[in-house]
């Protein structure tokens, strides 16, 4: 089998760039492969499902802003129920958390980023459930931070993850692409450009690249590779010698539906909707969601130092890392969460980019890499999948969504030009 075009992965990284692959080459096969029985049905389908826009650095804001706005036309112009809910998005700081990032938040603001924040008071008023300082004997033994502030970003946002690999499959099977399910890439062919028939081949002195993959369902022979696998990207291109600059790491949520979280969920006053925005404790290192469709309560922990690096293929919540851990700290500042227990839990796995967050597109001979996604696939897959369209046509610039442009090459390994992030939690 030959194809023009062959993408590897159909979570949202792989259908969004095999989507504008097409749109912007109508007469190339572009051929979609997946081991799964479905789109997005990895790492996409166990993800949080957020949207976000805000960031110091020019780059990422036009990867999230520019998705946002795609996200938004995928649901209210091309008419895909993608269940998009703008509650924003609410940090909660301790004193020192707060005294570090005011300087990046009056940045994103000149940046006319849509960013407020919140004093103790408001905070209580706003979300009653939330004791802002556990002053008890635990709460000290446990060393728990007073809550002084909240930091709100108002363009942010849920999604339904499963819904938007659908809107993208559909819009791609529609332009004419190809989708293999249930089909694993399990090598990538390696060959000499210039092929002379000698055992042994390539050799050390031949100019390589790569002519497509190796599946379960026979060899596919490409023109141009598309590796968008995830995290599983590593499986592929370590025995080739990329460098994805990128490490998997398992993530847990956790779903809770109880009336006694009621009043938590209908927090009012952040956004139209009356509902709690999106909202991260960084002192507890714990994340909350409500899911309004289902009238639950999402949570996540959103630690990082201390918890191993490794490829997963079916990664479960860590035995109990609510009860024995998470929860004797959520309870301080919210104690509507006392005694209950989930009712749902998954495991996923983040690409996660120590350097500096950003994520990776970047080409070699024969292929393009585009993943490292740090948690941030979805709130910026258009951009990264409009980034490999570039490439592949040999552009130095991008469009975003909306006309904004930036250098494709940014977002590579040799020419790599990326500020780090300032508003760190």
């Amino acid at each position: 089998m030959f194809r023009d075009i062959l993408v590897i992965g159909a979570g949202v990284l792989g259908l969004s760039s095999a989507l504008h692959l097409k749109r912007t080459n109508p007469d190339k096969d572009v051929f979609v492969v997946d081991r799964l029985g479905g789109p997005g049905q990895g790492s996409t389908a166990k993800c949080a499902g957020i949207y976000l826009n805000h960031s110091t650095t020019e780059l990422n804001h036009i990867l999230m802003d520019s998705t946002v706005d795609w996200l938004h036309h995928l649901h209210d112009d091309l008419g895909h129920d993608l269940k998009l809910a703008q509650h924003g998005y609410l940090y909660l700081l301790d004193e020192e958390e707060d005294r570090k990032l005011r300087g990046p938040v009056s940045k994103m603001q000149d940046m006319g980023i849509d960013v407020r924040t919140y004093d103790r008071e408001e905070l209580e008023h706003m979300i009653p459930d939330l004791i802002t300082a556990p002053d008890d004997e635990d709460s000290q033994l446990m060393g728990l931070k007073p809550i002084v502030s909240g930091v709100f970003s108002g363009k942010c946002g849920g999604v339904d993850a499963d819904a938007l690999s659908r809107s993208l499959e559909a819009e791609f099977l529609k332009l004419g692409g190809e989708v293999s399910y249930n089909t694993t890439a399990d090598r990538l062919i390696v060959k000499p450009e210039m092929e002379l028939g000698i055992p042994g081949e390539p050799f050390v002195w031949q100019d390589i690249h790569i002519t497509g993959a190796e599946t379960s369902r026979g060899t596919v022979e490409a023109g141009t590779t598309i590796v968008a696998a995830g995290v599983w990207s590593e499986r592929l291109l370590d025995p080739i010698g990329f460098d994805t600059l990128m490490r998997p790491k398992s993530r847990a949520i956790f779903v809770f539906k109880d009336p006694m979280l009621d009043g938590l969920r209908d927090a009012e006053g952040f956004s139209s909707l009356n509902v709690l925005p999106f909202t991260h404790i960084a002192g507890v290192k714990t994340y909350l969601k409500v899911e309004q469709t289902e009238g639950s309560i999402w949570l996540g922990c959103a630690d990082d130092f201390g918890r191993r690096y490794g490829l997963e293929d079916d990664p479960q919540p860590e035995r109990g890392l609510y009860s024995n851990n998470i929860y004797h700290a959520l309870v301080k500042h919210l104690p509507c969460f006392e005694n209950l227990r989930p009712v749902n839990m998954w495991a996923g796995q983040r690409s996660v980019h120590r350097v500096d967050k950003t994520p990776v597109v970047a080409p070699a001979p024969g292929m393009i890499y585009v993943g490292s996604t740090t948690g941030n696939g979805v709130t910026k897959s258009d951009a990264l999948g409009r980034t490999v369209a570039a490439l592949y046509a040999g552009e130095d610039e991008v469009e975003a969504y909306g006309g904004r442009r930036f250098r494709a090459s940014d977002l590579g390994i040799e020419h790599r030009r990326v500020e780090i992030e300032e508003f760190k939690v």
